[in-house]
């Protein structure tokens, strides 16, 4: 008898919770409102930020005659894939391609193994000088000298037209230090105590607890340095006028792009353009949609793969100061 009094009050009190509970959370028209409007903002941001790619694409793949006239916006028409074919008979294409895979990779395994190891070596409090270098790595941050004594400076270390111009200036980067740093700092002390009481040395410590421990952080400053790598072109501009060989694929897209505008900047001022000029142009317009196309792929492939570790190692970065 007791048994039933008390299963009659634990019903009675669970009807009264789930009556308060709906009660409580019962969804009001202004709410409904409120996520409504939330949803169309973020729908129109989603379809802003989607758009510039699928238009791009779809241009890539359309008749080029209908490209060169401006009338593919939504739906794509004369379907083939020739423009990405044509790509392979551009002259030195490939070759910058090689190029920015190779600045895109070395740059970043070099700066993700420098952030890694100075980050570790700044959270020691017997570095000589910890403070002080520390302090140096962030002023470098907020102040610098300027374009020409960057380039003065890259020419008197000999790193103009040379292909090292692209790897060693980034390795140091300071705000990937920082992160890895404050990263660091929130794995347990006592795993590094642990192995130093078994007599595990620092080197041994970052090897085989530190680095393994710090693969979410590391890989978010990787996708940092990857897409840095990768779009960057103004040091090829600069740096490389002797050297065509080493011009990246951002350099030959700018170079495409520059053709374009200036052939049809002539045509809208009245100039005489040649036949041959006039389909060079539009062959340049063509070819400068492609290689945008090219250009955007590997980071729109490798970043969903890098989006966990990019997630949680931006918030587990960002909880220490």
């Amino acid at each position: 008898m007791a048994k039933t009094a008390q299963e009659k009050a634990d019903l009675k009190a669970e009807k009264l919770y789930e009556k308060t509970h709906k009660k409580k959370y019962r969804t009001r028209p202004g709410d409904m409102l409120f996520n409504l409007i939330n949803y169309l903002i973020f729908i129109l941001f989603t379809v802003a930020c989607i758009f510039p790619f699928y238009y791009l694409f779809i241009n890539t793949i359309s008749d080029n005659d209908l490209v060169v006239k401006g009338v593919i916006n939504f739906i794509p028409r004369g379907l083939h894939l020739d423009n990405y074919k044509s790509l392979l008979n551009v002259s030195d294409l490939s070759n910058a391609f090689l190029v920015s895979v190779g600045r895109t990779l070395l740059g970043t395994a070099f700066m993700v193994a420098a952030s890694a190891f100075v980050g570790y070596l700044v959270t020691k409090q017997e570095m000589w000088g910890r403070k002080f270098w520390y302090r140096f790595l962030i002023i470098t941050m907020y102040f610098n000298a300027g374009l020409i004594p960057w380039f003065l400076n890259m020419q008197m270390l000999g790193l103009t037209n040379t292909f090292w111009a692209y790897i060693i200036p980034g390795i140091v980067a300071p705000y990937n230090i920082i992160l890895v740093k404050t990263y660091i700092e929130s794995i347990p002390a006592e795993l590094e105590e642990s192995a130093q009481i078994d007599g595990a040395t620092h080197m041994v410590i970052f090897r085989k607890i530190i680095w393994p421990l710090s693969k979410p952080i590391l890989a978010t400053i990787a996708i940092f340095g990857a897409v840095g790598h990768w779009n960057s072109f103004t040091d090829s501009l600069i740096l490389m006028q002797s050297a065509p060989t080493l011009y990246t694929l951002q350099h030959r897209l700018y170079i495409y792009l520059n053709t374009a505008s200036n052939l049809s900047a002539l045509m809208e001022s009245g100039g005489q353009v040649s036949d041959a000029v006039l389909k060079s142009a539009l062959s340049a317009k063509v070819i400068k949609y492609t290689i945008s196309m090219v250009t955007v792929i590997p980071i729109l492939v490798v970043y969903p793969f890098m989006q966990r570790y990019f997630e949680k190692g931006i918030m587990l970065g960002a909880v220490k100061g």
